[in-house]
């Protein structure tokens, strides 16, 4: 059984095409809970939700208010709300105040997750155009956990991967094509 319980991903310009270039290459006994955050306008339907499903041997879904995070799911964050994991396993929606100028945010939903599951989580930051992530990636690392950023030179935008890369130099650049790899190598 593999170590890592969950793998928290998150992306903002250029994130569907990364997500569907990863997400549909994990096998369905992919051992671990996928978190996903993706910036979005607030009043937008989770069209990422009815995208990935069609492509992924993984259940997806819309992550909702204390429903229990189980592996071998992959759960996106809903339009408009933070997604925090509780100590209980189970998630909590908040409509705080964006976070690097987003609401949902990888920084909320990557310091929640490295409190919950500290070595035990795979922090991923892919394409984007803000900074949003780098500390969230910083606190995975401070507890332990595993860091991956996609390579910037792969992203569409590229100031997402740098800032991560800047704040956390020991998180491990992986070229876009090679993501699902590493993922089903360290997880198994």
């Amino acid at each position: 059984m593999s170590h890592y319980q969950a793998v928290a991903i998150g992306c903002s310009t250029g994130g569907l095409a990364a997500l569907e270039a990863i997400l549909p290459a994990l096998p369905a006994d992919f051992p671990a809970a996928l978190l996903v955050v993706m910036h979005s306008a607030p009043e937008s339907r989770n069209l990422l939700v009815d995208l990935l499903a069609r492509r992924c041997k993984l259940p997806v879904q819309e992550a909702e208010e204390k429903e229990s995070v189980d592996p071998g799911k992959i759960y996106v964050a809903p339009p408009g709300y933070h997604l925090l994991i509780e100590d209980d396993h189970t998630f909590s929606l908040s409509n705080d105040a964006k976070v690097s100028y987003a609401r949902p945010s990888l920084d909320v939903l990557f310091e929640a997750a490295a409190d919950v599951y500290g070595s035990h989580l795979v922090g991923v930051v892919l394409t984007g155009a803000n900074h949003d992530g780098a500390g969230g990636l910083k606190a995975i690392a401070a507890a332990g956990g595993l860091c991956l950023v996609q390579d910037p030179a792969t992203a569409e935008a590229r100031t997402m991967p740098e800032s991560a890369l800047k704040a956390c130099p020991q998180a491990r650049s992986v070229p876009l094509d090679e993501l699902a790899t590493v993922l089903i190598e360290v997880l198994k």
